[in-house]
């Protein structure tokens, strides 16, 4: 518990959200969907992938985890767009933006806000193989 408040601390000095620090450490969403679909891995600008699980129902997302490589921005981003598009229509979901996740966490840090970024396409080329597109 220390070594986690600890980092919480480190984590609100860079200007990370309480929100995003709280995704961060509980890892919300982290981990392999049994039975969803996924793509596979998409790799972002900075280095940084990220891979988004969907189970859908009748055209709607029931359920997402995500996996990731990278950093606390990337996790916390991965989490916030997992648990914005459950219950949303293949449709909706396709229509998150960056700006939607980063109003979701409460604001990342400026140096960060390409993670944002790496959630919205990792989502999009998931929601690619429904055959959903703008």
């Amino acid at each position: 518990m220390e070594a986690e408040e600890s980092l919480a601390k480190l984590l609100r000095m860079a200007g990370y959200s309480e929100k995003a620090i709280d995704y961060y450490l509980r890892k919300v969403n982290v981990g392999v969907l049994e039975g969803a679909e996924s793509p596979g891995l998409y790799t972002g600008l900075c280095g940084d992938s990220m891979q988004i699980f969907l189970k859908v129902e009748d055209g709607i997302i029931k359920d997402a985890r995500f996996q990731a490589i990278g950093c606390a921005g990337a996790f916390a981003s991965g989490s916030a767009i997992t648990e914005m598009v459950k219950g949303k229509s293949l449709e909706e979901a396709w229509k998150i933006t960056e700006q939607d996740v980063v109003r979701e966490l409460g604001g990342l840090p400026k140096p960060k806000l390409h993670c944002a970024r790496l959630a919205v396409d990792a989502l999009k080329k998931s929601l690619e193989k429904f055959k959903v597109k703008g």
